[in-house]
């Protein structure tokens, strides 16, 4: 399984038939609870997490869908925290790579460069690759 899909069951999405199922839904915009569920695992005791990704005024006009482009960007963080659970094999010690500088990222958050755009995600899923296969970081 990819970390795409790995990413969806922490959206608390039942499981995509397949990764082009995965983008439609995305797409189409996932349900708010998806944000909540995330948020929950990511960030669980900052309670202004989610308007990083959806602007506070945006998440009490939301009543059951987040747009397409709100939806993509809790997908990534969601994938990135599948691998960054499975490479250092606890909540906790996730939450913490991806919340403290970090050398190969120019000092910069994780966290901040997945939320940023694809291209950052890209950066911290290579640094988190190098760390589950050994090279040096």
């Amino acid at each position: 399984m990819t970390e795409l899909l790995s990413g969806a069951r922490f959206l608390g999405l039942g499981p995509p038939a397949s990764e082009l199922d995965y983008v439609d839904r995305v797409n189409e915009g996932l349900p708010v609870k998806s944000l909540e569920r995330i948020v929950k695992v990511v960030a669980p005791t900052d309670v202004t997490f989610k308007f990083r990704i959806v602007p506070k005024a945006s998440f009490y006009r939301r009543s059951k869908r987040l747009s397409g482009a709100q939806s993509a960007v809790i997908a990534r963080l969601a994938s990135v925290w599948a691998q960054a659970e499975r490479v250092w094999k606890s909540p906790d010690a996730a939450r913490n790579f991806l919340n403290r500088k970090h050398p190969l990222l120019n000092e910069r958050r994780p966290i901040d460069l997945v939320l940023k755009n694809e291209i950052g995600a890209e950066l911290v899923r290579g640094v988190l690759g190098r760390l589950e296969y050994g090279s040096a970081v």
